[in-house]
């Protein structure tokens, strides 16, 4: 598979194949120049560099015309084998080379004696005896014809080409077929069936051919979307539609191997670990859930075969917070995550907020943050909440009405500052109003995190401690408790990108959201 950089070279390993083809003309192209040696060869060597260090399968490089004369080709043969590059591939034309589905006809080829003397080089520098060096004629793409074609491949064969890439911009395999005839097992024969493509991969086998490149599909499929997402998103001056049409930053960072510097940091440098705990309250049935919570909690129920709970994990863990205590109560048993903690309410008890925060709250001295066990959201809001300075904040929804319209009952915040496309956190948080009749001062809907500083904790400490009325224990009577001591909340707003899981109908629409 042709590809132009790490990403895509992962990809494509990823995908199935079984070798690489770090392609001279997409490489190119991502770089925005002209597939006519542009690129210096450097920079090409160091494209390739990435493509070895994220991927165990051969990569062979479109090394052009070996970018120089024989002296370069040595150079370039010693800087791909300290690479782990399995192969180079150089082709029969002169330096600039021009793209071959470009003035084909026109163009002239390299002396065959010169072309050689390249690979000659090129074998003779190598030190791994696996090194491949692929001999390219464009003698078809020329109009030079099958005559000229075998007598050039013979010649390269007989310098020590590897293998040969026999050419051609003809939109049937008929000439390269003609060539495979007469080649017969001289050596392995590979080609690229840019133009012939419906040609049925079936017939390359039977006439002999041992490698198909795919050379530059990656890349052109990438274009069509980039231009249409961008296009899109400058039309509506907007990315909510876009946004679940195209991967999700988890699949980027996944790509980047972002979980195994993650595993390292907590190996050679704890001291960067984050120390903010999270705090999960996962301890109610649900029982608007009906059948689905008989024998666990809501926090388990599976969509896209993960259970709710492991979905917040993964995306608390995703921005580097690994620290995860969850309150278990309903079905605990049930609750049996890995790289967790666990603190568990006594069912015998009533269960609400305040009595799970007790269970976990005195053995925290850092930052804290506490959500709900059946929420699901985009990291972006944690991250957000992250950057706050402020001892208490909250992130609330201003698309509040959507919920209040589908009867879902909901915890409703009011602030001094009406949101607005220009105001985007605020300082003066006042009180919560649930499921209010009065609706002219609502803000947002609470959306079931609470960031909590180092300073805030000993407040909250302070608070749960002295809490007089354990029957009136939801989060809601915290964080008023909080304002009516005389602390504020800052106020980050938002539009949507989560989901309350209260009921059977959220937990299909959370199935859509992950």
């Amino acid at each position: 598979m042709g590809v132009q950089d790490g990403l895509s070279a992962k990809i494509a390993q990823e995908a199935g194949f079984s070798g690489i083809w770090a392609s001279g003309l997409c490489m190119s192209a991502a770089l925005g120049v002209r597939d006519n040696n542009e690129a210096t060869w450097t920079q090409i060597l160091e494209i390739v560099e990435f493509m070895s260090d994220c991927t165990t399968i051969p990569i062979l490089l479109d090394g052009d015309t070996g970018f120089g004369d024989f002296n370069t080709m040595r150079r370039l043969v010693a800087k791909l084998e300290s690479r782990d590059v399995a192969g180079v591939c150089i082709e029969d034309k002169l330096f600039p080379k021009t793209n071959s589905f470009l003035q084909g006809n026109s163009q002239d080829l390299a002396d065959i004696e010169e072309f050689v003397g390249k690979i000659k080089a090129g074998k003779d520098a190598q030190k791994d005896d696996d090194f491949v060096i692929v001999a390219r004629t464009e003698s078809f793409i020329a109009g030079k014809g099958l005559k000229e074609a075998l007598t050039r491949a013979s010649a390269y064969h007989l310098a020590g080409a590897d293998a040969i890439l026999v050419h051609s911009a003809r939109n049937t395999a008929e000439e390269v077929f003609a060539f495979a005839k007469e080649w017969g097992a001289r050596c392995p024969l590979i080609l690229v069936p840019t133009k012939y493509y419906s040609t049925p991969t079936a017939a390359f086998k039977e006439h002999g051919v041992s490698v198909v490149i795919w050379a530059n599909h990656l890349l052109r499929a990438s274009i069509v979307e980039m231009q249409r997402a961008a296009q899109e998103i400058a039309t509506r001056q907007s990315v909510c539609g876009l946004e679940d049409q195209i991967a999700p930053l988890s699949e980027v960072f996944r790509l980047q191997g972002a979980d195994e510097l993650a595993e390292a940091e907590v190996r050679y440098n704890p001291a960067k670990v984050s120390k903010v705990r999270v705090l999960v309250l996962a301890y109610a049935q649900g029982k608007e859930m009906g059948q689905l919570v008989s024998d666990k909690p809501k926090c388990m129920i599976k969509l896209k075969g993960k259970p709710i709970l492991q979905h917040i994990i993964d995306a608390f863990q995703k921005v580097g917070l690994r620290r995860v205590s969850v309150v278990r109560g309903f079905c605990k048993e049930s609750v049996d995550l890995t790289a967790v903690q666990y603190a568990d309410l006594d069912s015998s008890c009533p269960m609400n907020d305040v009595r799970a925060i007790q269970a976990v709250l005195p053995e925290i001295d850092n930052e804290l943050i506490i959500c709900f066990g059946d929420v699901l959201f985009r990291t972006f809001i944690v991250r957000e909440l992250l950057e706050s300075s402020a001892d208490f904040a909250i992130m609330i929804d201003t698309n509040w009405r959507q919920s209040r319209n589908r009867g879902r009952q909901a915890e409703y915040v009011v602030c001094n500052v009406q949101p607005s496309n220009a105001s985007f956190y605020d300082e003066s948080f006042v009180r919560f109003v649930s499921n209010s009749d009065d609706t002219s001062d609502i803000s947002g809907e609470w959306m079931g995190f609470l960031r909590v500083s180092q300073r805030g904790v000993a407040i909250l400490k302070g608070l749960i401690e002295n809490w007089k009325d354990i029957t009136q224990g939801d989060m809601t009577d915290v964080l008023n408790t909080i304002v009516d001591s005389g602390h504020s909340i800052a106020v980050y707003f938002t539009c949507g990108h989560w989901i309350d899981c209260d009921s059977a109908v959220d937990a299909i629409d959370g199935g859509r959201f992950v």
